[in-house]
């Protein structure tokens, strides 16, 4: 099938199977390697990809599901090379380890912060809950969202 979508801000046109996931055309066929795949079962969010501009499962979603939409992976989050807010705030606050799960966390939270620059931090873990990391504590990247909130956009 041939599908035509946006992603990060770029205009692309391809030929997909139809049973290809979101995921693999993102890293595969766009070489777009930020979105990391895990679990394959749409749990652990390391796959979190933002569509239309709001979090997604890109395991869980067919490419051609994405066809006439607009999608954003972790690759768009700095600009001109400058971190995005969020992305300093989790360098600063030791909110990544090993960093396999952070693109899913980022591309989770980048709505939220923009959203909810005053959630509490219930409201924050709350956000957290669909992501997993093995590494961190989670008290890092709750720091970093309050940080990230805090900043002007």
């Amino acid at each position: 099938m041939r599908i035509r979508l946006d992603v990060n801000g770029r205009r692309t046109e391809a030929a997909v199977e139809p049973r290809t996931l979101l995921s693999d055309f993102l890293r595969h066929d766009l070489g777009l390697t930020g979105t990391h795949v895990g679990c394959e079962h749409g749990v652990c969010g390391a796959c979190t990809v933002q569509v239309d501009g709001e979090p997604v499962r890109s395991c869980l979603m067919f490419a051609v599901q994405a066809d006439g939409r607009d999608v954003r992976t972790v690759e768009a989050l700095a600009d001109d090379g400058a971190l995005h807010p969020l992305q300093r705030a989790f360098n600063e606050h030791h909110a990544l380890q090993c960093g396999f799960c952070t693109p899913g966390f980022l591309m989770s939270l980048e709505p939220f912060v923009r959203d909810r620059p005053d959630a509490s931090d219930e409201e924050i873990r709350e956000a957290l809950a669909g992501n997993l990391c093995r590494c961190t504590g989670y008290e890092g990247i709750v720091e970093a969202v309050r940080q990230a909130a805090r900043e002007p956009r």
